[in-house]
């Protein structure tokens, strides 16, 4: 007789995984017991099959069995979750017992003369086990991810206490021993929070995360040098402002980082997104899809009220004084549009009620065919509105004129000239603020409408925090210490005007369809391949220091990715071998930009380091195209190409040198991340120079060639670009709860289906 696998009590079974470790941890165990619950539809197997059968409920148990051990040690370890913690893994391990009973090939039915036996006499005991095991796995998962989140608020406790001591030092000595302490928490911190953001699943936690994380991460050098300036001039009342400024914006990202990771909102607040018009244009366009299905059952006063509400954001755009005269007489002259198709909808949709009228289901149709269309072109005109305001903004402001100016006058401890250049920077930053706005309405998706709130916030808090600074200097034009807190201030603003540029070219992407081309691109080892090579090296990652230190070279990279898009993207034939092979680095590079930020697959130096390889032979394999190209050239023109593609091949033997140069310890490792990046943004450069040179050599060879027609050698076979399937492992290291119990899963062995 089996044993019963459940008692009186039982776990919900519809426990939420709010993260990808708990989730990835319960893969193998789910894809066992799938296996162990589908051979019930086959009663008899053969003695082949039973021992099978019998090792995966085995190993099922005994890693179950481990599993346990290690859970039971969190409990005695954590008093206030063992009473649950205790009860999950009892339950597991009995759950496990019972599944290694049933399949025990000694409890089965003797085999018959065919040398066959009948498995599973007790199916819904089976049934009963597995549902338990799942159930109290998952619980004992859940209540480890407490802990992770117990040490985020533990070490968020230490920062907050430290942060308070840091503002009520009077001494220099005192504040250098305490921003030490300081330091190292914050470090810690950003550990645990950095690992917690990438293990998130929801994808709106994981960008308010992020804000909230960067806030921090800017904030931490603003502090030193804020503080500094404070106890140096005590009497300077923009001093004590613009470091007051920095502690309260340091308290409400901290604040917000346990609001995500404990889902606890002041005063009951929902986590509710101010209206955007992206959003209310998807949401009136899915009722119209309704009425077409007969789901809906608005009234069409509802689908007016509703159209309001949106044409009612996009007085954002017409109010304001940044938008060109052009594209406010389209907004406006479409928002008329929508009301008059919304109007000739409610008509055909009141003969639709009138059974005798027989053409009123097409004219509804067509109404709502029109209707989603004027709201399509309103999108898009709003889209055009606010990416072209952006982009000239950006290009107005990058070479950082105001900035200088205000250093220039602070400097020279000139208030009048000062007082201009505030007033300059005020104004930018209402521009910045107002296009952030512009841009949060058609942004496109909820995380990257996050990102525009925190970037309008960031332009809000420091344009201020600029002006103390400069105000500060000014009085005291000869403090070192005051000189270096408005660079400090200034840096920030000219990082997120960076982070901005990033953020418009996401939005533009995601509106033209690209978006997640290149997040994807897999060139990783292969499991058995490449693994002599791989074994006596440590794979590690970045620390936050790293990440911090090799921002700046992994924006850069980033941006020349976007340039090697768009020449990409001109190219009549898209096929093309050269075109297509300098997408394929594009998308190589965005992969190791997104290294350098902590994000994407590549998790390791070692799956950087690899990556960069195999730019490097795709650099090589473009260089030979490029031969054959230049064979069609004539001898002035040859001589300029071949100039650029001798750089090419230089650049990529240099990253190829680089990536297989070994090295020991974390200096020496770091330097050869940071070299890998350079020189892949070196080899990025060249590419982005002759992709459009090539355009437009072929578009004038063709031309002048029509007359005979086209020439088969500018169309060359294109590439057969090798795909790798294979995807890197998604575990990260989250790893203080749940890691420790993660790999007692992670070994079973899969049985295939006989």
């Amino acid at each position: 007789m089996a044993l019963s696998p459940c008692g009186s009590n039982s776990f919900d079974s519809g426990l939420e995984i709010k993260t990808r470790s708990v989730e990835q941890t319960l893969i193998p165990l789910v894809s066992q017991i799938t296996t162990l619950i589908n051979h019930k539809d086959k009663p008899r197997k053969s003695e082949k099959t039973l021992r099978a059968i019998q090792r995966v409920g085995q190993a099922v148990n005994m890693a179950v069995g481990r599993f346990v051990t290690v859970g039971e040690a969190i409990a005695i370890e954590n008093q206030e979750l063992k009473e649950e913690m205790s009860f999950a893994c009892y339950e597991a391990r009995r759950a496990g017992d019972t599944i290694a009973h049933l399949t025990d090939v000694v409890t089965l039915e003797p085999p018959e003369t065919d040398g066959r036996a009948t498995i599973f006499s007790d199916k819904a005991g089976m049934v009963k086990a597995a549902r338990m095991l799942l159930s109290s796995v998952t619980k004992v998962l859940v209540l480890a991810d407490r802990i992770v989140i117990k040490q985020i608020i533990a070490s968020r406790n230490k920062v907050l206490t430290t942060l308070e001591q840091l503002e009520k030092v009077s001494s220099f000595q005192e504040f250098v021993q305490i921003f030490s302490q300081f330091g190292n928490e914050m470090v810690e911190f950003a550990h645990l929070t950095g690992d917690r953001q990438n293990d998130l699943k929801d994808e709106k936690k994981k960008a308010r995360m992020a804000a909230a994380r960067a806030v921090l991460e800017k904030c931490t050098m603003m502090l030193l040098t804020a503080s500094k300036t404070c106890l140096r001039h005590p009497d300077c009342d923009s001093a004590r402002i613009n470091k007051d400024g920095v502690f309260q914006r340091m308290r409400l990202a901290l604040e917000q980082v346990i609001e995500i990771v404990t889902e606890a909102r002041p005063n009951g607040e929902g986590d509710i997104l101010p209206v955007s018009i992206y959003m209310g244009i998807r949401e009136y366009k899915n009722q119209l899809e309704g009425l077409r299905e007969g789901l809906c059952l608005l009234s069409k006063e509802s689908l007016t009220a509703l159209l309001e509400v949106i044409l009612e954001h996009t007085e954002d755009f017409t109010d304001s004084a940044y938008t060109s005269h052009e594209h406010r007489e389209r907004i406006l002259g479409l928002s008329r549009q929508a009301r008059l198709e919304l109007e000739q909808l409610n008509a055909a949709w009141m003969q639709t009620q009138n059974p005798k009228a027989a053409e009123a289901t097409e004219e509804m149709e067509l109404a709502i065919l029109k209707t989603c269309q004027c709201m399509n072109e309103l999108k898009k005109e709003l889209h055009n509105a606010a990416a072209e305001l952006a982009a000239d903004l950006l290009k107005y402001h990058a070479d950082h004129i105001v900035l200088k100016a205000l250093k220039v006058s602070g400097g020279e401890g000139s208030l009048e000239a000062l007082a201009k250049y505030t007033c300059e920077l005020s104004e930018q930053k209402e521009q910045l603020v107002e296009t952030c706005r512009l841009l949060r309405h058609i942004s496109g998706t909820e995380p990257l409408e996050i990102t525009c709130i925190h970037a309008e916030d960031t332009f809000q808090v420091i344009g201020p925090q600029i002006i103390s600074a400069a105000q500060t200097l000014a009085l005291h034009p000869s403090s070192k210490i005051a000189k270096e807190n408005l660079d400090v201030f200034c840096e920030a603003w000219e990082s997120q005007l960076n982070d901005m540029s990033i953020l418009l070219r996401e939005i533009i992407d995601l509106f033209e369809g690209r978006r997640g081309e290149k997040r994807t691109y897999l060139s990783l080892p292969r499991p058995g391949k490449l693994s002599a090579n791989l074994k006596t090296i440590k794979p590690v990652k970045l620390d936050s220091e790293e990440q911090t230190a090799i921002a700046k070279v992994g924006l850069e990279l980033r941006l020349l990715t976007s340039d090697l898009d768009s020449e990409s993207e001109k190219w009549e034939d898209q096929e093309h071998e050269i075109a297509r092979q300098g997408q394929g680095m594009s998308s190589m590079a965005y992969s190791m930009y997104l290294f350098t930020r902590g994000e994407g697959l590549l998790k390791t130096t070692q799956d950087l380091f690899h990556q960069a390889e195999v730019f490097a032979e795709e650099g090589f394999k473009l260089f030979s195209s490029l031969q054959a190209f230049s064979t069609q050239l004539g001898d002035d023109e040859r001589a300029i190409f071949t100039a650029e593609t001798e750089k090419l091949v230089a650049l990529c033997q240099k990253l190829q040198i680089t990536t297989r140069m070994p090295v020991q310890g974390k200096n020496s490792t770091f330097l050869k991340v940071d070299s890998s990046i350079q020189n892949t943004k070196s080899i990025l450069t060249v590419v982005v120079y002759i992709l459009p040179l090539c355009n437009k050599l072929i578009k004038k060879y063709k031309c002048e060639q029509s007359s005979l027609g086209s020439p088969q050698s500018w169309r060359e076979t294109p590439l057969q670009t090798p795909v790798h399937e294979e995807c890197l492992s998604g575990k990260n290291g989250n790893g203080f709860g749940v890691k420790s119990l993660e790999h007692h899963m992670a070994n079973l062995t899969f049985l295939e289906s006989k």
